[in-house]
């Protein structure tokens, strides 16, 4: 009986000791990576607006405007994706009377927006400088730029943390005289892209844009590693 009992303990305390053991064999920790790179391609929306007492007139000021549009920018237009320039809104809006008792007056207010994309930041410039010459409508914010195979760049930014989680580990298992052995698991963080700093972003007679800015995405990894 006290064979048994002795024997009993034993498992018990060979049954406590395996978590320890199969710990005491792996490694957890992180890797980092990142990758920099500039916008190689836009997304641009511009808006043609008039206003007339006559909803006819308003609309065919703003035909006029994306007509001379059309015309200026012809010779890069082949290089102009996802183009659209058809819809028209109009819509009529009552302006105050100037004089106290008078009937207000409404107005007629028609626009007309153009939307492409470009994956040659050269374009932007002169197609800016059209728009500002017909004084059409726009603004340029960081979320309108973006790269054309960011794709890719995210996935060389994780390649890059699971490198630099790997090497982490043939490191601490070199301090501890054992080699660093099979993924057990990993946990994916996703990239982060901070916002660039442009040189112009907002509508003005002299814009030009000379730097889009340098933008930045970074991966994260958390893996825990078999120590042989």
């Amino acid at each position: 009986m006290a064979e048994q009992n002795q024997a009993s303990r034993f498992l018990l305390t060979l049954a406590l000791m395996v978590p320890a053991l199969t710990l005491a064999g792996e490694v957890t920790l992180s890797g980092e990576g990142s990758v920099r790179y500039e916008p190689d391609s836009a997304r641009l929306q511009f808006t043609a607006s008039a206003e007339h007492a006559l909803a006819q007139k308003a609309t065919e000021q703003v035909a006029a405007l994306v007509t001379q549009w059309r015309e200026g920018i012809s010779r890069y237009r082949d290089r102009l994706g996802e183009y659209s320039d058809s819809t028209v809104n109009l819509y009529t809006r009552t302006l105050p009377p100037e004089v106290r008792g008078e009937e207000p007056q409404k107005q007629a207010v028609a626009s007309q927006t153009i939307s492409f994309s470009i994956n040659d930041l050269t374009l932007l410039n002169p197609l800016l400088q059209q728009a500002q010459a017909l004084g059409l409508d726009y603004s340029l914010g960081p979320h309108q730029f973006f790269h054309s195979d960011e794709t890719g760049l995210e996935q060389e930014a994780l390649a890059r943390a699971i490198a630099d989680a790997k090497a982490r580990c043939s490191f601490v298992a070199g301090q501890l005289d054992q080699a660093c052995g099979d993924v057990v698991t990993i946990n994916v963080n996703g990239g982060h892209r901070p916002a660039p700093m442009m040189m112009a972003e907002a509508k003005a007679m002299s814009d030009t844009v000379s730097s889009v800015g340098e933008r930045e995405i970074r991966a994260s990894v958390s893996a825990t590693f078999e120590l042989d």
